[in-house]
């Protein structure tokens, strides 16, 4: 049976924890490499930012292989939720920068 077939009853929450899903890895992903770049801007050392970096694309990575598992809707669902995310947290940073 494929995720298709199911029933909109099952199908929609579903989607619906995907994109939160989606959503909340993207802020995390983000605001991950906003600490990121603040901490390279102060001077903060090359191997903990290698680190971070490797972590968040490891963790990353991950969490998009489960949702591809899982089949083409889910995975896009996910993705859709990080962009959403991405400008969301694009919007907050933009307003805190001086």
């Amino acid at each position: 049976m494929t995720l298709l077939a199911l029933p909109i009853t099952i199908l929609a929450p579903l989607l619906l924890a995907n994109l939160l899903g989606g959503l909340l890895l993207g802020w995390l992903y983000f605001g991950l490499i906003w600490r990121s770049a603040r901490l390279f801007a102060q001077g903060g050392g090359l191997r903990l930012l290698l680190l971070t970096g490797l972590g968040r694309l490891a963790a990353l990575a991950l969490a998009l292989l489960l949702a591809a598992l899982e089949g083409a809707l889910p995975l896009l669902v996910v993705a859709a939720g990080m962009l959403i995310a991405r400008a969301l947290y694009l919007r907050r940073v933009r307003r805190q920068a001086p």
